[in-house]
Order: C-alpha cells, then structure tokens, then sequence
C-alpha cells in the first residue's frame, strides 16, 4: 500500500534548498496565474509531502522572497499555499510587517490576493 505520507528519504541532490530551481517552478505558475500547494510543489520536486520536507521548503521560500525584494521583483511564496483553505502557512504569516489581522477568513483572503495578483501581474509580462 503506498502511503502519501512516508518520507521519500534525504534530500541527497538538494532539490529542496534549490533556490534557482524552485523560483523558475514558482514563476511558472505566476505566469499561468495559478498558486500551487504545498503538496503539489513537493511533489513537482519529486517528493510526497512530509512534515520535515515542508519546513525545509519554506526554508527555501524565505530565501527566495529576500532574493526576489533584493532585485525589486514580487515575492513568490505567497503562491503555495494549503490545499485545504488555499490560504499560506503560519510561516509566511509571520513574516508579514503590514498585516495585523487574522490568518484566515475574508481580510487574510484580500490580502493574500493582493500578493498573488501583484505576483501574477509582474511574471505574466516576462
């Protein structure tokens, strides 16, 4: 029985840390206008989704919004999000200097489509 949830072993090639990589994935689907899960990214990566493996993504989301803000472009970890509420991780939350309220409901959705739609807009012209 293949279970979705056991690990996929070490990240030996370090797909997961690969900031290149996992950018050019998340402006890809900027392009497309479309956010991707967790999952859905993991396993773009060749990974099922774990625990561990989500923590070492986001690791690698953190680095990418800082390379992104360095060069003047839209952060990009704002487009995975959950797949049961489509809404980001605590994570990303946390990080947020202009946004105060809850992480979830009607004002988290605004906001987070305000992110996503700037992403959107920036990566659909390149």
């Amino acid at each position: 029985m293949d279970n979705p949830f056991l690990d996929d072993g070490t990240d030996e090639a370090n797909r997961l840390a690969d900031v290149r990589g996992i950018t050019a994935i998340l402006q890809q689907a900027a392009r497309e206008g479309r956010a991707m899960s967790y999952s859905e990214l993991l396993m773009t990566l060749g990974f099922r989704f774990t625990r561990p493996k989500m923590r070492a993504l986001c690791r690698t989301l953190d680095a990418i919004d800082s390379a992104a803000e360095q060069r003047g472009e839209p952060a990009l970890a704002c487009l995975v999000v959950r797949e049961s509420d489509r809404l980001p991780g605590q994570g990303w939350w946390v990080s947020r200097h202009d946004y105060s309220e809850a992480w979830e409901g009607p004002a988290a959705r605004r906001y987070l489509a305000q992110h996503q739609q700037t992403a959107y807009d920036f990566w659909s012209n390149k």
